[in-house]
């Protein structure tokens, strides 16, 4: 008991001296700051340049599109209608980011909080749902990222399962074990599934029987990443962003490395333990995402090297229309940037016709279509703003709670929230 008593004593005399010290340090009129962080922008610049777009992107962009861009889509509404499909919530809602498949048999494939997947119509027509997890794995509430191979659905999961199930019945085709559970959007491209790790080691898999047959380990900060890690692919190359803000590029069919570029400094390493970046997003030969440390990259996709850099304060998915980068700032403010150059070319505020008390509200995501903006937010409204002039042309209420990034699929748009799957017309 004394020596209880002792060892008390002695920790409360070291944790003071600590403190003591840290509020000496604090000022000391002699300490200078070495690596001060950039303020956010929260100013517009030329407000009233306007913005004409004349190439609309065909297609369906929210299937297999391995590049992540969606640019200028082929669709527009004014939400006349809106149905929703509910479903078991899902807990780690906000930090896995999980995302709607759209199949080319225009279905919809998800899944709720127990880890049962789920087959709908464009409608919300149920055709089928199945849970291949065992009662002890359903209790820990897999997290499921999904890609589609022809007539099968892959999945690879939080739990380190990588498995096949049929598209047209959810029956099981194989499943594998993973060393760690997996935390990215998935591609499938010749004849393989990639994904990223928790340990941010991207994985290759076959399709035809979900053997590993490469892997990249990058380093590992030993603490998970806040966000979902994001996976691009463009011919030979597939190209992902680990926890850290490392970019690497690696041949798709052996994993050999082509080329790696780091975007956060070693000397404020600690701060990649609260990095989110952005998904990263390949167009004009370049890759671009942004952080939540106001950083904007562009990396030339052949070469690795940063061909410029901007201040944007986002970890939202940027799009590459012609020439024109568009990224929305945490802070609601729109940026529109020339790709070649990295020159700011206009910054308008989104919110400036809503009221945003305490900067409560925040965007979750964005879409470009038919030069229309239409923005996401934390609180379950969407804003719909014209990109020529910017000015707001709709604020909608969608839901009671936070809504995802917007989805535009067979001229439908479709948001996510923790227990729901929301269509508007």
């Amino acid at each position: 008991m004394n020596k209880f008593f002792l060892y008390l004593i002695l920790l409360i005399f070291l944790s003071n001296c600590g403190l003591v010290k840290k509020d000496v340090v604090e000022d000391d009129p002699n300490t200078k700051t070495l690596f001060e962080k950039p303020k956010p922008i929260e100013q517009e610049l030329n407000p009233t340049l306007n913005i004409q777009l004349s190439k609309i992107t065909n297609g369906e962009p929210f299937i297999g599109n391995d590049t992540n861009n969606s640019g200028n889509i082929n669709y527009s509404t004014d939400f006349e209608n809106a149905f929703s499909y509910k479903f078991s919530g899902i807990d780690q809602f906000d930090f896995s980011q999980p995302e709607l498949l759209f199949t080319d048999t225009n279905n919809i494939i998800f899944f709720n909080g127990k880890g049962e997947i789920f087959k709908l119509s464009k409608d919300f027509e149920e055709f089928w749902s199945i849970n291949h997890y065992t009662k002890k794995e359903k209790k820990l509430k897999p997290v499921l990222y999904f890609a589609q191979s022809g007539n099968d659905i892959i999945i690879l999961d939080t739990l380190s399962k990588v498995y096949s199930i049929k598209l047209s019945t959810g029956e099981i085709n194989w499943s594998k074990e993973s060393q760690s559970g997996f935390n990215s959007n998935i591609k499938v491209t010749k004849n393989r599934v990639v994904g990223v790790d928790f340990d941010n080691v991207i994985r290759a898999f076959s399709l035809s029987d979900g053997k590993e047959l490469w892997n990249f380990d990058t380093e590992n900060p030993f603490i998970k990443s806040q966000k979902k890690l994001s996976i691009a692919i463009k011919g030979e190359v597939v190209f992902f962003i680990n926890s850290i803000g490392d970019v690497t590029a690696l041949n798709v069919n052996d994993g050999s490395l082509v080329w790696q570029t780091p975007t956060q400094s070693t000397v404020i390493f600690q701060d990649a333990f609260t990095l989110e970046n952005s998904d990263i997003i390949f167009a004009n030969d370049t890759i671009f995402f942004s952080n939540n440390k106001n950083e904007f990259f562009a990396i030339d996709a052949r070469s690795g090297i940063i061909k410029w850099k901007q201040t944007i304060n986002s970890n939202l998915r940027p799009t590459v229309i012609e020439n024109y980068v568009f990224s929305l700032s945490e802070e609601g403010f729109l940026f529109v940037i020339d790709d070649k150059t990295g020159n700011v070319l206009r910054i308008t505020n989104i919110f400036k016709e809503i009221e945003n008390k305490k900067k409560q509200i925040k965007p979750t995501g964005f879409v470009v279509a038919k030069n229309k903006v239409y923005t996401t937010l934390n609180n379950g409204r969407l804003i719909k703003t014209d990109l020529a002039s910017s000015n707001q042309e709709g604020f909608y209420k969608v839901s009671k709670s936070k809504i995802t990034r917007p989805n535009v699929f067979n001229d439908s748009m479709y948001m996510l929230k923790s227990n729901a799957i929301i269509k508007v017309e």
